[in-house]
């Protein structure tokens, strides 16, 4: 099962894993809008770390992946209010308005054993555990907000959709790239 990950915006494409390598920034976030009149946005928080938001920490924006450095943070309802250094006025940091906001992979916290980032998911094989049969492998993960949904190619070109959920993902292995499912009944029509 997932329990802790750094979440990657199906909109946002550069940066995200590409089967059989690590990526090297992960999405944590994206910029909104600017907020007030001295240089901060209101930015959605898509990470299981939001501790890495600290003054002095260093963010990439956009798909060049500008980095800019925190000046302040601070929690407004779900969202942060974030200001960084040299960006002072509201129409300097509009200009950064609903960009993604990455991190570096390589700082990414460590995990502990059961736990994966999402991006470690893409490309594992998916087994039927009480058959051993291939049914394909991860190409996709959706967020539904119940759960995640696997988006499973078959061999011949076919998607099958599996829910994260205890009953059908038994287990995830990164050592043998699988993971082992047991298939509910109408899950595969």
């Amino acid at each position: 099962m997932i329990f802790e990950r750094i979440n990657f915006s199906p909109e946002h494409k550069a940066g995200s894993s590409q089967m059989g390598g690590e990526p090297e920034f992960l999405v944590v976030g994206k910029l909104r809008k600017p907020h007030g009149l001295r240089g901060e946005m209101l930015m959605s928080v898509w990470t299981d770390f939001p501790e890495r938001l600290l003054p002095g920490n260093i963010l990439y924006v956009g798909e060049a992946y500008q980095p800019l450095k925190i000046e302040s943070v601070r929690w407004h309802r779900q969202d942060v209010l974030i200001a960084f250094d040299g960006l002072l006025d509201r129409e300097q940091v509009g200009e950064f308005r609903n960009q993604i906001i990455s991190v570096r992979a390589a700082d990414s916290p460590e995990l502990d054993e059961g736990e994966y980032y999402l991006h470690q998911l893409l490309g594992l094989q998916v087994i039927e555990d009480a058959t051993g049969h291939l049914l394909g492998s991860v190409e996709k993960i959706i967020d539904t907000g119940a759960n995640d949904v696997f988006l499973v190619r078959s061999p011949d070109g076919g998607e099958i959709l599996l829910p994260d959920i205890e009953s059908v993902v038994l287990s995830i292995d990164l050592n043998v790239s699988q993971i082992r499912v047991h298939l509910l009944p109408g899950l595969i029509v």
